[in-house]
């Protein structure tokens, strides 16, 4: 076996093709129109076609119809149910439960709206502070002796 050093490496064979030459004469097979056919918009230099361009079939954008709206005022909250308050206190001993409490836990970012919903069931009193709150969670947080706060 021959000695291997790093001048002596080569690549598998049939591995490394050389690239076409493209406008190198006619002896190449090659020259003349350089592989772009002859006249259209796709022959010329500084060709580029738009997005979506499918060569002057009507676009999918335009052949599927519109439909739906995006509301502009729509309010994003961020749901937070009452068993998450509930392993909330009772992890990190808390009767109050704000913005900054959750915020400091992870559940929310700095920018979002809360709002409390009312899954799991409360055993202890606690005063909560949110953007707004369901029937079912102001009933469940009122009916253990807690206050709540909209902001």
């Amino acid at each position: 076996m021959k000695n291997m050093n790093l001048n002596s490496l080569t690549p598998a064979a049939g591995s490394v093709k050389t690239g076409k030459r493209i406008g190198r004469g006619p002896g190449s097979g090659l020259g003349g129109t350089s592989t772009r056919g002859h006249k259209g918009a796709k022959s010329r230099s500084g060709y580029s076609k738009k997005i979506g361009f499918e060569g002057g079939q009507m676009p999918i954008q335009r052949r599927l119809p519109k439909f739906g709206f995006k509301n502009v005022n729509r309010v994003e909250y961020k749901a937070i149910n009452i068993e998450v308050l509930e392993a909330l206190a009772t992890s990190k001993n808390l009767s109050k439960i704000g913005l900054a409490e959750l915020r400091d836990a992870g559940f929310v970012s700095k920018t979002s709206l809360v709002k409390i919903l009312g899954k799991g069931a409360l055993t202890k009193k606690i005063d909560v502070e949110a953007n707004a709150f369901s029937k079912s969670a102001e009933e469940a947080i009122t009916a253990v002796g807690g206050t709540i706060t909209k902001l």
